[in-house]
């Protein structure tokens, strides 16, 4: 018991962050506004757990998600229409035209963070890194814009992303990516759903 006592002292930032982080995307998949609040403390606890993990892109990572928290919180306040229910930003699909547009920006900011990573900082996997990050940033914009698809970015980043932590020895963060695998499935199965009956 006092070993799991230790090991709970030592890790509380990271395992406080894995529980914000998971109300985060709970409330994600249920469309409440709120889940920007949750995003900025996760972005902030998250931070730190990334510098002591000498994760660089992933700790910068944080700055990023604690602003399009701000932004998000904003997008979707000001462009919400009024329903039965309240108001709600509704869900959007894909266009084609974009997912090429986001597609080429990610590999664009995959090749630049990478990069950085290789040249500036002695990270171990600047190249994997680079691309959970630089996916990160997309599947982020994504979300304020509610496109259903963010989701399906999320589960390929999220695989990436568990290979990284495992490889660190991140094991509630591990933990936390497998159930945002399952949650991302849960979450798309659920807004194209809601985005079918609005159609």
């Amino acid at each position: 018991m006092s070993a799991i006592l230790s090991w709970i002292s030592v890790n509380w930032i990271e395992i406080a962050a894995a529980l914000v982080s998971i109300a985060y995307v709970i409330l994600t998949i249920k469309e409440i506004i709120f889940l920007w609040f949750f995003g900025f403390l996760s972005a902030v606890l998250y931070a730190i757990v990334y510098l002591h993990s000498g994760i660089y892109a992933q700790m910068a990572l944080q700055g990023y998600y604690a602003f399009i928290s701000i932004y998000g919180w904003y997008h979707w306040s000001v462009n919400s229409k009024k329903t039965s229910s309240g108001s709600v930003l509704p869900i959007v699909r894909l266009k084609r035209r974009l997912f090429i547009i986001l597609i080429v920006a990610w590999i664009l900011l995959w090749l630049l963070i990478s990069f950085v990573l290789y040249r500036f900082t002695d990270s171990l996997v600047p190249f994997w890194d680079a691309f959970t990050t630089s996916g990160s940033i997309i599947a982020t914009w994504m979300l304020t814009r509610k496109i259903l698809e963010q989701w399906l970015f999320w589960i390929l980043i999220d695989f990436v992303a568990i290979g990284l932590c495992l490889w660190q020895n991140l094991y509630p963060t591990t933990a936390l990516f497998v159930v945002y695998i399952i949650m991302a499935t849960v979450g798309y199965r659920q807004w194209r759903k809601t985005w079918q009956t609005t159609v």
